[in-house]
């Protein structure tokens, strides 16, 4: 097929904040081109037969935020019509710890609750108080602050409807309560370090530790709203979603073409009219009528891409910091494994740690260049939820870490060599994946003896798969308050501001932008916004 000549709207990149953008942008009747520099679409969205007969999300899986997201309300009568769907079950999360003691929450807050209660009593009761205080009393504001642009008129009305009803007092009590750092907030309110240690780990999943700023408002939102929600999947594997996205798009008018490495943003005019005309593209300029929009990191937008930059803006961009390196590893299964609970067989996600004082500690050593001796582990079955994923019989473990070095400096147990120049190499990434199996037994006994099959994912080959996972960062830059919310990627500079750049109609998306990491396509459905307003029906 022919290359759409002049389309309105220009897309770089196809990951979720990309195709949500597209999408929205052509159902409401822009003429758009999506351009992905790899040999396929989908950004961290990747599903491969890594064993014959079994499915594997070799990188995102879950899609709990992307079932709530405004941008899926629009587009899931036409996302449900290429056959997209989700699978869901009874439970939730849950914790084991080494020494088998262990949880397995139904997806309820209510029921969640008073199963937390059982092993630690008057906990629940916290819990339950918490996720409503996060749902009612403070979800305008919370998710308000999330789900709009910082910038806008919509913003201010937000913020001066919160004062009216909080007073500048509530207000600072919820900004205090924005920036505490998950530790003090539960050695305050819970009681017991089980409860701890079933939570702490869900700080992780925004590239933060529990001793770091915001760490408790993160942590509190991100457990309570999967309790509430679930882990749904996509029935068939998440590289389906992408399907549906692009068969959308298409059927539109809009077009997707991959292995095209967008080289420069095109512009035209100086000073305050420079605006954004196109892209050059394996050599050939590819011209929009009305926008561009990057789903890049701000290192490559101002770094290479664009031309000209104020130095206000370049220093910034240099500034702007990543995380901690995250790392996959995916087991293939004879069988289902041999919990020590049985019960966790259900469980859509388990997470694995000591306490949260190893969850902190862990992250510490990785910030110092360390890996682990102990790492924390997200422990995931979609074979759970979905069995069409493997054999009849078999099944699927997803183990994802998040507290990993980008630069090795050394292994805090000893026991691993490390390469001198500090990179990771093949036998580090398998002598990790070896340790995560011999804690996998602790509480599967026996589980190595029904490995068909296992490929692990290092932080350098997640950077391979996607260059937005810089240094293996799986959200795309650190979310400490300095580069979070208004401050994401970096403070307005008066020629920026979030998603605006300094050059007119070239917009910036992705996880490197504000509402920041996740599947929920936050920053392209705000884009969308502001590029087309929503067809009535």
């Amino acid at each position: 097929m022919a290359m759409q000549s002049n389309p309105q709207v220009i897309v770089v990149g196809s990951g979720m904040n990309s195709l949500m953008c597209a999408a929205l942008l052509a159902v409401r009747g822009k003429s758009v081109l999506v351009l992905e520099r790899n040999d396929r679409l989908g950004g961290c969205i990747r599903t491969e037969n890594l064993y014959e007969g079994y499915t594997h999300d070799v990188l995102s899986c879950w899609y709990s935020l992307f079932v709530g997201s405004p941008g899926y309300q629009e587009l899931e009568p036409y996302l449900k019509q290429q056959g997209l769907e989700f699978a869901q079950c009874d439970y939730s999360t849950g914790l084991v710890q080494p020494n088998g003691q262990s949880i397995a929450l139904k997806r309820d807050i209510t029921e969640a609750a008073k199963q937390l209660d059982q092993v630690a009593e008057g906990d629940g009761q916290v819990f339950r108080q918490m996720a409503e205080k996060l749902f009612s009393e403070d979800a305008s504001l919370t998710f308000g602050l999330l789900g709009q642009n910082p910038y806008s008129g919509s913003m201010l009305k937000l913020l001066f409807s919160e004062w009216r009803k909080r007073g500048v007092d509530g207000l600072l009590d919820f900004a205090k309560a924005g920036v505490e750092s998950f530790r003090r907030w539960s050695e305050r309110e819970l009681q017991h370090d089980f409860s701890r240690a079933l939570m702490a780990p869900w700080v992780l999943h925004t590239g933060l530790g529990p001793d770091e700023a915001s760490s408790a408002l993160i942590g509190k939102l991100t457990f309570a709203a999967v309790v509430a929600g679930g882990m749904p999947v996509v029935k068939g594997g998440s590289y389906r979603i992408v399907e549906a996205f692009s068969r959308v798009i298409e059927q539109h008018g809009g077009q997707l073409r991959t292995s095209m490495n967008v080289e420069k943003i095109i512009t035209e005019g100086t000073g305050k009219q420079r605006r954004a005309t196109g892209v050059k593209v394996n050599g050939q300029v590819l011209l929009a009528t009305q926008s561009v929009v990057c789903n890049v990191t701000p290192t490559q937008l101002y770094g290479s891409l664009l031309d000209d930059v104020p130095q206000q803006v370049r220093q910034k961009a240099k500034g702007y910091r990543y995380g901690r390196a995250g790392m996959q590893i995916h087991f293939a299964l004879s069988a289902p494994p041999p919990w020590c609970n049985p019960e966790l067989l259900h469980v859509p996600l388990v997470h694995f740690t000591e306490s949260m004082e190893q969850v902190c500690l862990s992250v510490t050593q990785a910030n110092n260049g360390y890996l682990p001796d102990k790492p924390t582990f997200g422990i995931g079955q979609p074979t759970a939820l979905d069995p069409s994923r493997a054999p009849e019989g078999g099944w699927i473990l997803w183990i994802q870490m998040q507290e990993l070095p980008r630069q090795l400096k050394g292994d805090a147990a000893g026991l691993i060599n490390i390469p001198a120049d500090g990179t990771w190499n093949d036998e580090v990434r398998e002598a990790v994946a070896d340790r995560i199996q011999q804690r996998l037994e602790l509480v599967m006994p026996g589980v190595s003896s029904l490995i068909v099959g296992r490929t692990a994912i290092s932080p350098a080959d997640l950077e391979n798969y996607n260059c937005n996972l810089v240094g293996g960062d799986p959200y795309s830059g650190t979310c400490s308050p300095d580069q979070f919310f208004w401050l994401r990627p970096f403070a307005a500079t008066g020629q920026t501001k979030t998603h605006q750049t300094a050059v007119k109609n070239l917009f910036h998306i992705g996880a490197s932008t504000h509402p920041g990491p996740g599947l929920g396509g936050g920053s392209g459905y705000l884009v969308a916004q502001k590029l087309a307003v929503k067809r009535r029906k």
